[in-house]
This record gives C-alpha cells, structure tokens and sequence, in this order.
C-alpha cells in the first residue's frame, strides 16, 4: 500500500515504519526533521507541521492510508491541549486530502481496569503520566464522534518498551490486558506488527482496540 506515517520518526513511529517497510509498503514519513529518517527506497521523507493543516492535507494526497503517530514532546507545556489541536488538525487535514483511512497510535489510560473505571482515573495511576494519558483520552473521544472517516485506534497494554517481534500476543477491546503473571506488556515490536496488521487486514473500522501478552 501507499501509506502516510505521521511521526516516523518517534518512539512508536519508528518501530512503526520499520515494520510497514519490511512487509513492502511504499511509505512518505512525514516528520519536522526528514533529516532523521533513515534512506530507504521506499521511504520518501517530508517535512511536516500537523498544525499547517493545508501543508499537511496536501503531504497527505494521493495515499491509501494515514497512520498517525503523533505526539507533542512529553516535556512540552499544555501536553493534553496540544495533542488534542493536533489530533484535529490531522483529521483535517486527512479530510481535505480526502483519504479514507486514518489508524491512530493511541494510550493505555483510557483501558478499563475494571467494570467502567478507566486507568487514567485510578489513585495509583502515574502523576507524571496523566496529562498525556488524559490527552490520548482526548483523542480517542474525538474519534468516537467522527462518523466520516474510516478510523482505527490501537492503545497499547500498560508498559510498552523496546524488545522482540515474536508476533505472539492477544487483542481485546476496552479492557486492559494482562498476562499470566498480572502485568500488562507489549513490546514495541509487537504493537508495531498488530498496528500494520490492522492496516492490511481492518478488523476494527471506527473503534478502538488494543494488544498485549
């Protein structure tokens, strides 16, 4: 496929391109700094600001899918206002480009840890982590009210770190999955590979799943 990756260059992103361009899709990675891509014959880098919503529409023309991997940098002051001026402008953009298909990364706060009671809203949540957890939040409750495009998002399991691609792993929907031992993991590789899978095979058009052991 001919796909857009917006934040090629991130924490999730990377991992992300590197796994569509393994199984052979045709990428433009979409980053303030191309200069980080790494050179690949099928990866073309632009330069791209999310809040230039005509410069980003016309990036994103011409392709079959948009995956989105944005974030707005952690240290970053108002985190939760500005992933949500992203996320609309992405969608935006992704509008006027007239693409259909838009695959979010999303986070693990909004996942239920048990019956109506979100993560994020929990006393043991992270303080450090709420605000891009209520952020993520934001993005998600903004794509539930989108009836236009054909959107997905992944939340990934509460700890997502670098490790292997054993391809092995167990989706759900809103509930935060654990593994035998009671921690909930994915490595980035895996979420990697169940985010392109859901590119090439769509399983959950306008909801959100997630992945984990």
């Amino acid at each position: 496929m001919k796909i857009a990756l917006i934040g090629a260059t991130g924490f999730v992103g990377a991992k992300v391109l590197g796994e569509a361009l393994a199984r052979g899709h045709t990428v433009t990675g979409i980053v303030l700094h191309p200069e980080k891509l790494p050179v690949h014959a099928r990866l073309t880098p632009k330069k791209g600001d999310v809040t230039d919503v005509e410069g980003l529409a016309r990036l994103l023309q011409g392709h079959e899918a948009v995956l989105s991997a944005f974030s707005p940098e952690k240290s970053a002051p108002d985190l939760r206002g500005r992933q949500i001026l992203g996320a609309r402008a992405i969608l935006s953009a992704v509008k006027k480009a007239q693409v259909r298909r838009l695959l979010v990364v999303g986070g693990a706060g909004s996942l239920e840890v048990a019956p109506g009671v979100q993560g994020v809203d929990t006393p043991e949540f992270p303080a450090e982590w709420r605000e891009g957890a209520l952020g993520t939040r934001d993005v998600l409750h903004l794509l539930q009210d989108e009836t236009e495009l054909e959107w997905t998002l992944l939340s990934p399991s509460a700890n997502l770190v670098p490790g292997l691609r054993t391809g092995a792993f167990r989706l759900g929907t809103d509930l935060l999955l654990k593994d035998a031992n009671g921690e909930s993991r994915i490595s980035l590789e895996d979420y990697a590979v169940a985010f392109i899978d859901e590119l090439e095979h769509p399983h959950h058009v306008r909801r959100r799943f997630t992945v984990g052991y």
